[in-house]
């Protein structure tokens, strides 16, 4: 599948080396390089060790969702299959929504189950990664509604976040209340797209109308099971809300490997906001959120951007590059068999 979308991956990565590469021009670039190599190398090592955390516990909340599903595995093949499922939302464009069909064919090679069930999987987990991301950004923008008084870019911000705490909830709501209704349209729109594809693109035999439904029918149902399960939901969203906490940590490190601490309120926000940058046409959100990020930041707090912009490249790193080239191998050795 990585194949057929070679062009459009190479085409997010040109597009998000050029975003980089502007954004660091207009920083400054030897201000940034400096900034880093300033860097306290001890502080960094628990960058990794928090980015591995947060591995750890999103492969668990699919494990717990897997479980619900039917299939069983250990701890370590579920943060192994999350490693994977991160590498290919780190390579294909619009993040999560780019990477879920692919991350569906990883999940159910390694767990030998059909590909809906490994697609329902990974889209329960990424709709409840959703939920403590926002209640977080609340957590921290209400800190700083009470502690700091709200001009220019701040906001902006805290009018995202709270339009978020305000939408997400109402979406989800709507969404299951009529999850048969939605069931039906998307059979109505999906079925005459996959057998065009199919026929017309990769030049096979079209799949029976019958067949098409039978598996939209099965991905709905497996996210119902999911969804009748609320103390399993509930021990997924604890994990995911450890991840999310993880990854605020990397970002406060990162600052801190550069000697700002900086309040928890802060990477709180950013983090969360940040990741909203990853639905755009780049790998990853790969250069949209390292500039979301040094935004946010810029907005918050009164550091130097050169200083910002190398402690998002060091975040990054742990949360960005690490899981692509660990998930790289993970997804070679899966795909292989």
């Amino acid at each position: 599948m990585l194949k057929e979308n070679a062009r459009s991956i190479i085409a997010g990565f040109v597009g998000s080396l050029l975003v980089l590469a502007a954004m660091y021009w207009l920083i400054g670039v030897d201000q940034t390089v400096s900034k880093l190599s300033m860097a306290n190398t001890g502080v960094l090592v628990f960058v990794f060790v928090g980015a591995t955390c947060w591995i750890i516990s999103w492969g668990l909340a699919l494990r717990t969702v897997l479980g619900v599903l039917g299939s069983t595995i250990s701890p370590l093949k579920s943060t192994a299959i999350f490693s994977g499922v991160l590498f290919a939302n780190n390579v294909t464009p619009f993040g999560q929504a780019g990477g879920e069909p692919i991350s569906g064919l990883l999940i159910s090679r390694a767990t030998d189950r059909r590909y809906e069930t490994g697609l329902a999987a990974i889209a329960s987990v990424d709709a409840l990664n959703f939920i403590p991301s926002i209640v977080l950004a609340v957590c921290g923008m209400g800190y700083l509604f009470v502690t700091t008084t709200f001009v220019g870019d701040l906001r902006y911000a805290a009018g995202t976040v709270f339009a978020l705490a305000l939408l997400v909830p109402i979406g989800f709501y709507l969404g299951w209340q009529y999850r048969y209704r939605l069931e039906h349209a998307t059979v109505a729109v999906i079925t005459p797209i996959v057998r065009f594809i199919r026929h017309t693109l990769l030049r096979r035999k079209p799949l029976e109308e019958a067949a098409i439904e039978r598996r939209i029918e099965g991905f709905f149902t497996a996210i119902e099971r999911v969804g009748s399960t609320p103390r399993k939901l509930a021990f997924a969203l604890g994990l995911s809300s450890l991840g999310w906490i993880a990854q605020a940590v990397c970002l406060w490190l990162s600052l801190f490997a550069l000697d700002h601490a900086v309040s928890p309120s802060v990477v709180l926000i950013a983090v969360p906001l940040g990741a909203i940058a990853g639905v755009t046409p780049l790998p990853g959100g790969l250069g949209g959120v390292d500039l979301v990020l040094i935004g946010i930041i810029s907005a918050l707090v009164t550091i130097n951007q050169p200083t910002i912009a190398a402690a998002v490249l060091i975040h990054r790193s742990a949360i960005y590059l690490f899981p692509t080239i660990v998930g790289g191998g993970i997804t070679a050795a899966i795909a292989s068999r």
